[in-house]
């Protein structure tokens, strides 16, 4: 049976690095601006040689506008939806998503914020998004307790508490902004986008993303001995308190850093993690980087559509919810009857 399951993992990476090299590809070439494959490929050719292109339009649209998109939504799609799968394992219910501890929240009063003050200019409303997208885990740490037990509810009740008290926040930022400019801007960035994204949000996202993401596959085991119950962990010799705080930490690094160059999108982290439990089974050794794969393709899928779909750019956290919510509902219609 292990050997089964083994197989279909390796089956399953390697034909999502296939799908998501083809639909970075495609992702790279298709938009307002369409690229045809032979110029593509006559751009690179005249990089690798370090001769000037005649295609100067196409060559800056590749390198300055797509590209760092692509990577980006790959990266915001594989933190999202890694974070899912540890919390759903954390806490054995498959209904959890990153944003429940308020990080969305807290990453968007840091953004709202920055966009009030700043106007939303330089690399200030990022960190200030990053920042307070971290500091909602200790206001849930602070509102959970610190008794000998994290349950699901105690955790779930903190970070409704601290999206509440960000949520009042945001709606009083909203309430003094000049309606004109300010308000569609901190409109705009709730809703997700990663329109006008470029290399500098990469680096602001790619330490806390990817260090988060390290993380959770470092204490992959250790997910799986809480899904299995505390008394478990307790036999084996390992603290679930301390370890289900400590993954929840990295949970909440990945998901601010990601919420901090994306905006809100919500689901991804919800419906992802199904996904891959159907496709490799529950084992986090493999669960976790099958669904940063999987999770990245579907980002960058997405993505495109959103930029496709119409001659104005769709905010990609409207499509995710539009997917997102059906498939919430029949997990949910489904664990009703059982």
């Amino acid at each position: 049976m292990r050997n089964k399951t083994g197989k279909r993992y390796r089956a399953v990476m390697l034909g999502g690095f296939a799908v998501i090299a083809a639909i970075s590809l495609c992702a790279i070439l298709i938009g307002q601006y369409t690229i045809t494959l032979s110029d593509f490929w006559a751009i690179i050719k005249s990089k690798i040689t370090a001769t000037t292109s005649p295609l100067e339009t196409a060559s800056f649209v590749i390198f300055n506008v797509r590209i760092p998109r692509v990577i980006l939504t790959a990266m915001v799609g594989a933190g999202l939806s890694m974070s899912g799968s540890a919390l759903q394992g954390v806490f054995q219910n498959p209904l959890v998503s990153p944003d429940l501890l308020g990080v969305c929240s807290g990453a968007g009063f840091g953004a709202a914020l920055g966009i009030l003050l700043f106007g939303g200019a330089g690399i200030f409303t990022p960190v200030l998004s990053l920042t307070f997208g971290l500091f909602s885990v200790l206001l849930v740490f602070f509102f959970a307790g610190r008794r000998n037990n994290t349950e699901t509810l105690s955790v779930v009740l903190g970070g409704i508490v601290v999206s509440s008290i960000f949520a009042a926040l945001i709606a009083l930022i909203k309430y003094t902004a000049d309606s004109s400019e300010t308000l569609p801007a901190i409109t705009f960035w709730q809703m997700g986008s990663f329109a006008n994204r470029t290399y500098d949000h990469i680096q602001i996202a790619a330490v806390p993303v990817i260090g988060g993401m390290f993380g959770l596959y470092l204490f992959r085991w250790k997910i799986n001995l809480l899904s299995l119950g505390d008394e478990d962990c307790h036999t084996l010799g390992v603290d679930p308190v301390k370890t289900r705080w400590i993954i929840i930490l990295f949970a909440t690094i990945t998901t601010a850093g990601c919420v901090t160059v994306s905006g809100v999108i919500g689901w991804i982290g919800l419906v992802i993690p199904h996904i891959c439990r159907k496709l490799v089974g529950v084992n986090h050794g493999e669960l976790l980087p099958a669904s940063g794969l999987i999770g990245a393709i579907f980002m960058i899928l997405v993505d495109t559509l959103a930029r496709n779909l119409t001659a104005a750019e769709v905010p990609i956290g409207i499509l995710t919810a539009l997917i997102g919510a059906p498939f919430f509902a029949a997990i949910y219609r489904r664990r009703r009857r059982l």
